[in-house]
């Protein structure tokens, strides 16, 4: 089996084992784009997740402007369409909150986190193709969680009781990609996103964990110079120049 058809297998095995699973409220709605956006998210994965990495970067769960709309991790629109070249077909998942729609490639509104992250590495390396040759960036978890307000609720602020059997299959999923593609890192986007590679690393010995700041503009240090701090904390551990 090849790496991408790997890749593609752990992921609808993902998908499949999270569908039966439900959520209490605050929680009302939640979507999984590997689900309605699958056309999009296999695009990504046969393109960019053809061949083995030096650096596999994750980060928590989709952002509502980003992997919500297009099915690619931190999917800011124009990134995924202009610079990766990604377009496809989006449905819409089965209980779509009216305030959070999901409308595609379509959807006007910016994910910040997404630009920021892929405007870095676009920046940094210029074609996609020069930064997937040597990275490839995942999700742990493919679920959206929203409130009745339409509020996104974020795994971490989940009851730990609701989020075992999401971890336990997104745990597994992370060890098939990181067997699929073979990294030297596994780099946390965030400190959420780092607890789940360490859990990673305790299965394959070798793998090297480290972390970066998450893009969120709800974090006050990401909203200063985001691009120039990430850039310092790959330096320092080694993996660019």
């Amino acid at each position: 089996m090849s790496i991408a058809d790997s890749l593609i297998k752990a992921a609808k095995d993902l998908r499949a084992s999270l569908r039966p699973l439900t959520f209490a409220a605050p929680v009302t709605h939640v979507y999984c784009p590997l689900e309605y956006a699958w056309a999009a998210h296999e695009q990504y994965i046969t393109r960019y997740g053809a061949t083995g990495k030096k650096v596999v970067l994750l980060g928590m769960n989709p952002g509502p402007y980003g992997m919500t709309q297009t099915g690619v991790p931190f999917g800011e629109v124009p990134a995924v369409r202009d610079w990766m070249g990604i377009r496809a077909a989006v449905e819409k998942p089965s209980n779509e909150h009216p305030k959070r729609r999901v409308v595609g490639f379509d959807c006007p509104q910016s994910e910040v986190s997404g630009r920021r992250l892929w405007g870095l590495f676009a920046a940094r390396f210029g074609k996609a193709e020069a930064f997937f040759e040597d990275h490839f960036v995942a999700n742990f978890c493919p679920l959206v969680f929203m409130e009745d307000t339409g509020r996104n609720r974020t795994p971490d602020k989940l009851p730990a009781e609701e989020m075992e059997p999401v971890n336990a299959a997104c745990d597994l999923h992370l060890l098939r990609v990181v067997e699929s593609l073979q990294p030297d890192w596994l780099i946390g986007v965030g400190g959420y996103a780092e607890q789940r590679a360490l859990i990673t690393q305790e299965k394959i010995p070798g793998l090297k964990v480290g972390r970066i700041l998450h893009p969120s503009p709800a974090s006050p240090a990401a909203n200063r110079d985001w691009a120039g701090a990430a850039t310092k904390q790959m330096v320092n551990l080694g993996l660019w120049d």
